[in-house]
């Protein structure tokens, strides 16, 4: 390859291997941090580093965290500790909180079953979720599963495992999103926003 650079080529593979990121991407982060201030590029790599070695999962939701005992969420005694919005992954967190329109706690799955792709029941942390339910005066779980074929079937699994716990299970509505054209909405999308409406 004419003026292959092994630094310059090694850099680009890295940024290359993230999700999302095309290798006409990954080139340009490459040339971008070459030309940052050698404070700066000390900088990402202290805090790429300190990310990998310092978060870890919540011991109680499985949500990340940099504390030595439990996230900050479960930490908050002012949230509501009856009610555990059950979520895929981390991100998904990140995602109702700013709404700002919940105030419980949460539960990290860290993934959905796919029997497609290896992963069953056991593979994520639904003993947990559980053992959380028996343990505290849980009152509702809000199942906020993407609403996919994997999404849903992990909200049903899991909803039937608690329904002898006496806890009422409920599901995020889905349907038209704001905006949105009904007249390009699939007949799944039609079916759940009729499913999901709200009274007036």
């Amino acid at each position: 390859m004419a003026n292959s650079i092994p630094s310059l080529d090694r850099l680009v593979d890295c940024f290359a291997a993230l999700p999302g990121v095309g290798r006409k991407s990954a080139s340009r982060f490459a040339y971008y941090v070459l030309d940052m201030k050698e404070e700066d590029v000390i900088a990402f790599a202290d805090a790429l580093s300190d990310a990998r070695h310092n978060i870890h999962q919540c011991p109680v939701c499985h949500n990340l965290t940099d504390s030595e005992t439990c996230c900050s969420i479960c930490a908050d005694e002012q949230r509501d500790q009856t009610t555990i919005c059950v979520v895929e992954n981390a991100r998904d967190v990140n995602s109702i909180e700013r709404t700002h329109e919940y105030h419980g706690l949460y539960h990290v799955l860290h993934g959905l079953i796919s029997p497609m792709d290896g992963i069953g029941p056991e593979q994520l942390f639904i003993k947990d979720l559980l053992h959380r339910i028996a343990d505290n005066d849980i009152k509702e779980v809000i199942m906020a599963t993407n609403p996919t074929v994997e999404g849903e079937s992990t909200a049903v699994y899991i909803g039937k495992l608690i329904k002898p716990f006496g806890v009422k299970v409920t599901r995020l509505a889905t349907g038209v999103p704001v905006g949105g054209n009904l007249e390009y909405a699939d007949d799944i999308t039609l079916f759940k926003a009729l499913e999901g409406r709200n009274e007036l």
